[in-house]
């Protein structure tokens, strides 16, 4: 019997993005995460005794802004040598691009793979067979798979590959091949890396992503970890995912839907964020929340995003305390059935103009066009990023006209602007 670690897309001393620009962001503890992450990596290796660990690619993230990331990783796998635990590593994508991962000394239970060719590499001991190639340059579209050598006969065979396969959403299409490439290795074990979820692409033979071991960002959602597998005659292999990360990240859906006022709508946001924690427990959470749905509250919320922001985060506070903080606030709600309808004056006026010019794409667009120049004199952060404030189509100009009926309604409700608003 024999155990591995196939890990992958650590990017480790990966750099924030705008993180810092969030009020009360924990910072530092993300900036650390992916360390702490690779520690827990380390200490499961030791803890169970492994025979050895494989990382799939992306070990680091591009050129460093110093030497201290290669030293710190020095520093760690030094703790695996110490164990007698050798490390096979390829380069991906993101380490291909940095100039200071080749030159680095590795200890010597270290080894990274060729980028001319595959290689193969032998543990006699346990008859393993690890075949890999890591990536020359950062854009590799060649089918890496179809030059990997035959297996070592009457061995055990693993294949390390940094490769999308037949493509991964949310990651470029490198080093692609299909299932079936791989199939016809005759390799026990494929470890791939690239994707950043945990995927058990087939079973027989196993071909596998371990996923990241620590989110980033927020299109990184979920457990984050490393795979940890058993190898015993006469039994079939036991593939176990096992949570290394540090910090989670989360899209919370919060459906208003049928809610009168404010309060209700906080009480569903903190019964969807308690749920959305409990299964990260007793990691801290990161979350993004989305509220949508038709609610009589729509105005009330959307007409004032900054106060409704922060009654979020109030109620984030009081449901979780610091266990918990919220990256971003998306208000995509719909008004609810009003208790008394608009029969006349200036907000019925107001509320047939919008639904006139929402429902034409080109009255959108001609809206679009007159508020280009206004929109380009907003600050840089409003108009990049992920979500910026855009008038490019018909979708954007519609999310911009309902918050804009929404604050309207609000100050004619109220005889006026917000004073938090002013």
């Amino acid at each position: 019997m024999f155990k591995f670690i196939h890990a992958a897309d650590i990017h480790l001393d990966s750099p924030l993005h705008r993180l810092a620009e969030y009020d009360g962001a924990p910072v530092s503890e993300i900036r650390q995460s992916s360390r702490r992450a690779f520690e827990n990596l380390v200490d499961l290796a030791i803890d169970e005794s492994v025979d050895f660990v494989l990382i799939a690619g992306d070990l680091f993230d591009g050129n460093w802004k110093d030497f201290n990331t290669g030293l710190y990783f020095v520093s760690q796998v030094r703790r695996l040598k110490a164990a007698g635990i050798p490390v096979w590593v390829i380069s991906g994508n993101h380490d291909a691009v940095g100039q200071m991962t080749r030159s680095l000394p590795f200890p010597d239970n270290v080894h990274l793979f060729d980028h001319k060719k595959p290689e193969t590499r032998r543990l006699e001991s346990l008859k393993v067979a690890v075949h890999g190639q890591s990536f020359a340059t950062a854009v590799v579209m060649d089918n890496l798979a179809l030059n990997y050598p035959q297996p070592v006969a009457g061995w055990y065979n693993i294949g390390l590959l940094h490769t999308s396969l037949t493509g991964r959403d949310g990651h470029e299409t490198y080093a692609p091949c299909t299932p079936d490439d791989l199939k016809t290795r005759g390799y026990d074990y494929w470890a791939l890396g690239h994707a950043h979820r945990y995927e058990m692409v087939c079973e027989d033979p196993a071909i596998v992503y371990s996923g990241c071991i620590q989110g980033r960002h927020i299109r990184e959602t979920g457990a984050k970890g490393c795979v940890l597998a058993t190898v015993e005659e006469g039994r079939p292999l036991e593939v176990s995912f096992i949570r290394i990360g540090v910090i989670a990240w989360e899209q919370v859906a919060v459906d208003l839907c049928g809610v009168d006022d404010e309060p209700g709508c906080l009480d569903r946001f903190k019964a969807a964020l308690e749920c959305q924690a409990a299964s990260h427990v007793p990691l801290p959470v990161i979350a993004r929340v989305v509220f949508s749905g038709s609610t009589r509250a729509h105005e009330q919320i959307a007409g004032n995003p900054q106060r409704w922001v922060e009654m979020v985060r109030s109620a984030a506070i009081d449901a979780l305390g610091e266990r918990v903080w919220i990256e971003k606030v998306a208000v995509n709600t719909k008004p609810g059935p009003r208790i008394k309808p608009i029969d006349h004056g200036p907000l019925l006026e107001l509320e047939q103009l919008v639904a006139e010019i929402g429902a034409s794409p080109a009255q959108l667009l001609e809206l679009g066009e007159e508020l280009a120049d206004l929109l380009r004199k907003l600050p840089a952060e409003c108009r990049q990023g992920e979500d910026p404030i855009a008038a490019n189509g018909p979708e954007r100009m519609g999310r911009i006209l309902e918050q804009a009926h929404a604050v309207l309604v609000r100050w004619l409700e109220k005889g006026g602007p917000d004073d938090e608003a002013d």
